[in-house]
């Protein structure tokens, strides 16, 4: 469709001379002034054409049109990349603005003026440049059912988020779709908290369920705080996603039931776990400091400990991850009077070289640790005897330049199948491995399952994201 409107704006650019034009498809903007008149005006199905050039705002484009999933309202640049909106606004989606498209442009207005507010629904950023000047998120979504894809965010040395989801009320935005979106340069602030490069949610929404999925991103450095992507809501898919060279940390702050799986971590500080009955698998972590990181409890909201805690991880099942020459494999730091975490599940991950395989500093209550295997670290640590084998697990790198299983791995069919009819797999949930290929009974230990399936992830690159993707 976008092709196809793209081609019919052309004939518009060839024949109109005024500052915008009428037409059943598409109005053309040529001057800023025309530009919040041409939106009022559009109707469902209709193009908001800007063509090429540099557009300087003096307030928000104000967004509250209605579409519809067949007929969306599509605000485009006529060129992606060669239409620059400076100056002091952004475009404000407003309730109850529906079904309204965002495409093309390049943002290096000040920051948090483009954003979509409560009460907005089915609205999408796509392909857009995010450089904007000041302190503030390049882009703020609340609202439910938003798509943000293909953008590019970048080159930020400033206090704020490249993204930040937000809500209403108690209520986080709900089924949002983030994905190939490139995350790229956020220099230190610091140590300054408020720098994240993803921030989804904030402690008051943390207990409401999103049901959003994150994937196929791509972050490298960034650095901006200690936190990456801080995730402060429950119910979040983190998939598919690559994080290189950044000095900041992966978190589930707050809240639970998320699920972490098939993400590539190289050269960061890994992942960091708060909260409950989150799911954490086929992970692969390569020359990391810290591989997964068991966070030290210093409150339960359970008990009525404050939203704004470090939530005591309990339920957390942790398994089929590869890690491999990380200084901190898997480990969980001290803290004065911390609670620890609770019925945690280490089990079937590969951890080779590195420091010690597992190092545990503080109360860890009835946990299950089972099936791992570790090779070449510096010792075992503190992962029980008995539930692991030492032996090398036999990888190597291949075309994807990702390390996989090699023919006769002791992890391959590592895990026994169920046995008799009415018998449970307890790992019945882990359902992908990191290539996105199925998992099948016997599950293969560690982030990679062998299997003849197309795979469907591996590492990104930046031409498979953002505003170059193909």
């Amino acid at each position: 469709m976008k092709s196809y409107v793209r081609i019919a704006t052309l004939f518009y650019l060839l024949t109109l001379s005024t500052t915008y034009s009428v037409s059943a498809k598409t109005i053309v903007v040529k001057f800023i002034g025309g530009l919040q008149k041409a939106v009022n005006e559009a109707e469902a199905g209709d193009t908001v054409l800007v063509t090429n050039g540099m557009y300087t705002t003096g307030t928000d484009i104000t967004v509250n049109r209605v579409g519809t999933a067949e007929k969306p309202i599509i605000i485009m640049a006529e060129t992606n990349g060669k239409v620059e909106m400076t100056g002091l606004g952004g475009f404000n989606i407003m309730a109850p603005a529906k079904y309204v498209v965002i495409s093309g442009f390049h943002f290096t207005h000040s920051a948090s003026r483009a954003r979509t507010g409560p009460g907005t629904s089915f609205c999408r950023f796509t392909h857009n440049i995010f450089e904007n000047e000041g302190e503030g998120e390049e882009l703020t979504i609340a609202g439910s059912d938003h798509q943000v894809d293909y953008n590019t965010f970048r080159n930020k040395n400033s206090m704020g988020r490249f993204l930040a989801i937000r809500g209403e009320g108690k209520q986080i935005a709900e089924r949002l779709w983030i994905h190939h979106n490139y995350f790229y340069n956020f220099t230190s602030q610091g140590g300054k908290n408020g720098a994240e490069a993803l921030q989804f949610g904030l402690s008051g929404f943390s207990m409401s369920k999103s049901n959003s999925i994150v994937e196929y991103n791509l972050f490298e450095e960034c650095e901006g705080e200690n936190e990456l992507i801080s995730v402060k809501a429950s119910a979040v898919t983190l998939r598919y996603n690559t994080i290189r060279n950044c000095k900041a940390q992966f978190t589930l702050r707050h809240g639970n039931f998320s699920q972490v799986y098939g993400n590539y971590f190289n050269n960061t500080p890994g992942l960091r776990i708060f909260g409950d009955d989150h799911l954490i698998y086929s992970n692969y972590f390569e020359v990391c400091n810290v591989g997964i990181n068991i966070g030290n409890g210093d409150g339960e909201v359970a008990d009525g400990a404050a939203l704004t805690c470090h939530d005591r991880p309990d339920r957390v099942l942790i398994a089929f991850n590869t890690i491999i020459n990380c200084k901190s494999p898997i480990s969980m730091g001290g803290r004065d009077k911390g609670l620890g975490a609770t019925a945690i599940t280490l089990a079937y991950n590969i951890v080779k070289g590195g420091g010690a395989a597992a190092t545990i500093s503080g109360p860890y209550t009835n946990p299950v640790w089972e099936g791992n295997i570790i090779f070449g670290t510096e010792s075992k640590g503190d992962m029980p005897d008995g539930t692991f084998t030492m032996v090398d697990p036999k990888l190597g790198r291949d075309a994807s330049q990702a390390i996989h299983l090699l023919k006769g791995s002791p992890a391959i069919d590592a895990v026994p199948a169920p046995k008799g009819k009415k018998a449970v797999n307890p790992y019945a949930a882990i359902t992908t491995d990191m290539d996105g290929q199925p998992r099948t009974v016997p599950f293969d230990a560690g982030a990679d399952e062998v299997s003849t399936a197309a795979a469907t992830v591996r590492l990104l690159n930046p031409a498979d994201v953002g505003v170059e993707a193909k």
